[in-house]
């Protein structure tokens, strides 16, 4: 059996600031909070934080209510504000997603 995969990628708001030594990590819009005892520590702690909240949500299905929940609404592509001159810090995260199905059988949802 062939499995045939995607990854999607993921674009979130982060904010890091320094507590002490440590650096605090965080995705506020989902509630996802990481650190780590440097910047770039912190970052990639919140990457993986993010990567097992989503994945978690995947499998138990729970990831359209969850995001609903955070207030996220599906929107058409051309309709998304460009935020030119924001400072806002964003991290992504990679999300692989894989099938067992056969590439002649349709699956849909």
């Amino acid at each position: 059996m062939n499995k045939h995969g995607i990854v999607m990628n993921v674009k979130l708001p982060m904010k890091i600031v320094q507590k002490g030594r440590y650096f605090v990590a965080s995705c506020p819009i989902l509630d996802v909070y990481s650190q780590g005892e440097t910047n770039e520590k912190a970052k990639e702690n919140l990457k993986e934080a993010l990567f097992l909240f989503l994945g978690s949500c995947i499998e138990r299905g729970t990831l359209r209510q969850v995001l609903k929940d955070c207030g996220f609404e599906h929107i058409k592509p051309h309709s998304v504000p460009k935020h030119r001159h924001s400072r806002q810090k964003y991290i992504n995260v990679p999300i692989e997603l894989l099938s067992s199905k056969e590439i002649n059988n349709n699956c849909h949802v």
